[in-house]
């Protein structure tokens, strides 16, 4: 094999640990009350509506005469056997926060990193607006970390480390689609955390706020197809720049736990597409100012995909086959990280 000069070489995937059998059992349980908990806000009649060959759910109620509807998700049979026990999961509502706050405890014992108290107060204020239920997704270091209850694997502070950014991405055509809005806009949110709006330079609009006291950097973005412009998600109340290859990333999300206080339901990318993601925005960001943020790109990538292609090879296999065949661009900047990680690509061509 070709020896590989260290400067261009990238960082060799950490040592892969699993968290106890214990501490595994208690995130799924954990995961499983807090999706109930959510359902148990269904109050009113179920009402289905089609867009574009999908089928999303909403709580239709009545407020004095006037009818409301919230979105409850897209329909699947879980969530509607979810929603049809809401009468029921209101009933054990004392119970299950109870059961909540013991299995919390239980993963800090058995060593799952918690969420720092800035970010988990940020994200369950999002929570309670309705960021997440309404198409939000967290990407980034931040929704790195909580792969380490999806997956059931140990972090070290290393690949914790945070970039100071947290960054939230959302479909346009969705936001628009979904015919909801979040019941508090994330900007008000945002400035009660002490965090001020950081306009565009040329145009002027805000897609990020900086926090004033440090130099944590929130920002929304969303997939382009076309130019990377500034573009409104009206179901979040911001805007969005867009950015390419994002479509990628958050197509299927799915429900995750920040471990803060009893748990914080959000919704994150698929680990095997954050995997392959990484390695396309690695080679984005090579030999620009971000050149430390590639670096950790292509730590994360590698890390992952030494850990999905042990547990989860078949997904793994399917987000990279999905991947190259979207054109010869994404192949190329794919295969330039593979050329940087030797180890990473030799995994990734023993489960093609």
């Amino acid at each position: 094999m070709e020896k590989h000069d260290a400067h261009r070489a990238g960082p060799r995937p950490a040592p892969i640990l699993s968290h106890s059998r214990a501490a595994q059992v208690a995130y799924q349980d954990l995961l499983r009350l807090h999706l109930d908990e959510a359902a148990s806000g269904h109050v009113g009649s179920l009402e289905a509506r089609h867009r574009n060959g999908r089928t999303y759910l909403y709580d239709k109620f009545r407020i004095g005469t006037e009818m409301k509807s919230r979105y409850l998700g897209e329909d699947t049979p879980e969530l509607r056997q979810r929603l049809s026990a809401a009468e029921g999961l209101r009933a054990q509502a004392e119970e299950r926060r109870r059961s909540m706050a013991r299995l919390a405890r239980i993963l800090r014992a058995e060593g799952l990193i918690a969420t720092d108290r800035e970010t988990g107060s940020m994200l369950l204020a999002f929570a309670r607006a309705g960021v997440f239920r309404l198409g939000g997704t967290l990407i980034g270091t931040a929704a790195y970390g909580l792969y380490q209850g999806e997956l059931g694997i140990r972090f070290g502070a290393d690949e914790l480390a945070q970039t100071g950014d947290i960054d939230f991405a959302s479909f346009e055509r969705l936001s628009i689609a979904l015919e909801d809005r979040v019941e508090q806009g994330p900007d008000e949110i945002l400035r009660a955390l002490k965090f001020d709006a950081v306009p565009g330079v040329h145009d002027r609009q805000v897609w990020r706020w900086r926090q004033s006291s440090g130099e944590a950097m929130v920002e929304f973005l969303t997939p382009a197809f076309g130019e990377e412009t500034v573009r409104p998600l009206p179901a979040l109340g911001v805007s969005a720049q867009a950015l390419h290859y994002l479509n990628y990333l958050i197509a299927g999300p799915i429900h995750a736990l920040a471990l803060y206080r009893s748990g914080v339901l959000v919704q994150i990318p698929r680990p095997e597409r954050f995997a392959i993601h990484k390695l396309i925005v690695a080679d984005r960001r090579r030999g620009g100012p971000d050149q430390a943020k590639s670096r950790k790109d292509l730590g994360q990538a590698a890390f992952l995909i030494a850990a999905l292609a042990e547990d989860r090879p078949d997904d793994l296999a399917m987000a990279h086959e999905e991947a190259l065949s979207r054109g010869p661009r994404w192949r190329e900047r794919i295969g330039a990280s593979l050329a940087r990680l030797p180890e990473t690509a030799e995994i990734l061509a023993g489960i093609a």
